[in-house]
């Protein structure tokens, strides 16, 4: 499909397409964040806010692989403009939400169109564009996250000040409507031949693993003290998921988490480099315009300007 898909005529407007695109999976993070006492103030439900992000990733992480063999079997351009439709769904419902697990339950509908939106678009680019040019390429798609890590928390903070939360998701539905059309219209490509076989059984069990795990760890030193019985009984059930787990992913035919990828040092390197960034970048990210707010008493905009200076490396990295 490759060969076919590198003779596209509008390129440009593909790729403008793409980054509009991704504009809308990397402003998601940082806009929610600078709203949260508003959200909160709203709808109640402070101890549960940090699951409006921890939902969100995983899901979408989980999603991103089984994604990305439904696009090798229908396509990469169906299931792109599949993932935004639900995006926007999920933004929508989000806007209309009554109170903080609604809310949870519609990001988690968001998740589920953003796994499509980070399983392809990268994809899309790598199949219009040669191995050179893919380094430029990828850095104009890196300089949405870079924008959006500055424009994100400010935009967010503007409209919880002078509008409503509400608007932060609303907001997406425009921007959405505009990437499906320039999408329809410049993106063209054969129908596929390859059949990818899904392990949805690991999926499943991957999604029960991962939030069970995140639940416990949110919940300890705050439902339960860390040293308790129910500390003990959350880590031997978590260790039981995990072995039942990597068990169905060793007799999958076609797993989404396959033992070579742990058997690689450079894979393995590069994945545990991923997690410490994770830790670093997403932590301050949930809880510092949070903190700004509450604690040091400055408004929504500000504390979108304080989260915005942590990401202004993103765009000149890029």
């Amino acid at each position: 499909m490759t060969h076919d898909v590198l003779r596209q005529p509008s390129r440009g407007w593909i790729l403008a397409a793409l980054m509009l695109t991704m504009a809308l999976a990397a402003m998601d993070s940082t806009i929610v964040a600078t709203a949260i006492p508003q959200i909160v103030g709203d709808l109640g439900g402070f101890s549960l806010f940090s699951w409006l992000f921890s939902i969100y990733l995983l899901i979408q992480t989980i999603t991103i692989p089984i994604y990305g063999k439904l696009a090798d079997t229908y396509g990469r351009k169906p299931i792109l403009i599949y993932g935004v439709i639900v995006f926007l769904l999920g933004s929508a419902a989000c806007a209309g939400a009554w109170d903080m697990i609604s809310l949870i339950v519609f990001r988690g509908l968001q998740a589920v169109g953003a796994g499509a939106i980070m399983a392809t678009v990268n994809t899309i680019a790598a199949d219009i564009y040669t191995l050179e040019e893919r380094a430029k390429i990828q850095g104009w798609l890196s300089s949405v996250w870079g924008v959006s890590a500055i424009l994100g928390p400010t935009l967010g903070g503007a409209l919880a000040d002078y509008a409503s939360w509400r608007w932060i998701f609303l907001i997406n539905i425009p921007v959405g409507i505009g990437s499906i059309i320039m999408i329809s219209m410049f993106l063209k490509e054969n129908k596929p031949t390859k059949y990818a076989k899904i392990d949805w059984l690991g999926a499943l069990a991957l999604l029960i693993t991962g939030g069970f795990i995140m639940f416990g760890l949110m919940q300890g030193g705050q439902s339960w003290d860390w040293i308790s019985y129910e500390t003990v009984i959350f880590t031997a059930v978590s260790a039981l998921l995990v072995y039942a787990t990597m068990k169905i992913e060793a007799h999958a035919e076609s797993p989404i988490l396959p033992r070579w990828v742990w058997r690689k040092r450079i894979l393995v390197g590069a994945n545990l480099a991923t997690i410490g960034m994770g830790v670093m970048t997403m932590g301050p990210n949930m809880f510092l315009p949070v903190f700004s707010q509450s604690v040091i008493g400055v408004g929504a905009i500000m504390a979108g300007f304080i989260l915005a200076s942590m990401g202004i490396t993103w765009p000149i990295s890029s």
